[in-house]
């Protein structure tokens, strides 16, 4: 049995928590609103709280299905929302990942802590493919997932709904590239 992951854990720097429902109000200020923020990623922008708080039931209908969903990341010295991050199940050893942060967080290092924090957590959960998809444009972000060990599995084409990234063109669909690793199951190994 795959066992369930934390709902709370921290990183060197991070904080990780599973959203709840009166975390809507600052998920949609501090980015799921920003149009700057949003402009890479595979789903909308929230424009309303209406957009946040569907974002929410999603992730508590993850969280009930899978051993693992959404998380937010807050700072740990002061407790700032900065981001989200979180894995997205396919199947019980195939999932999803990525981040997004705050404008405000950006070049600072919390990109890569935590997808690595992600890449560990899989392994607890035993997944044993993770991907991330990428916007060819979104070189700073292939940076983060070269970094953290992931690779240029191969290029998705313009035909399927992966494939759409809706703050930039809304309903066309563009070539994507996907990044992805290999996991052993179990602890995270050891770093020196």
């Amino acid at each position: 049995m795959t066992p369930k992951a934390a709902e709370r854990f921290e990183s060197t720097r991070l904080v990780f928590r599973r959203p709840v429902v009166d975390d809507d109000r600052s998920i949609l200020e501090r980015y799921a609103g920003d149009a700057e923020v949003t402009r890479y990623l595979g789903w909308p922008r929230h424009t309303s709280i209406a957009d946040t708080r569907a974002f929410l039931a999603v992730s508590d209908a993850e969280w009930s299905r899978w051993p693992a969903g959404p998380y937010l990341l807050f700072s740990r010295d002061g407790g700032e929302l900065l981001g989200g991050t979180g894995l997205v199940f396919e199947t019980p050893e195939r999932a999803a990942t990525g981040y997004v942060l705050a404008r405000d967080a950006w070049g600072r290092g919390y990109a890569s802590e935590a997808l690595q924090a992600m890449v560990d957590l899989a392994r607890t959960v035993q997944i044993r493919h993770l991907y991330a998809l990428c916007h060819p444009d979104h070189q700073a972000s292939a940076r983060v997932l070269i970094k953290c060990g992931f690779q240029l599995e191969g290029i998705r084409p313009q035909s399927s709904k992966s494939s759409e990234f809706p703050n930039l063109h809304p309903g066309q669909l563009a070539d994507v590239h996907c990044y992805a690793t290999t996991l052993v199951s179990g602890p995270p190994p050891v770093r020196s």
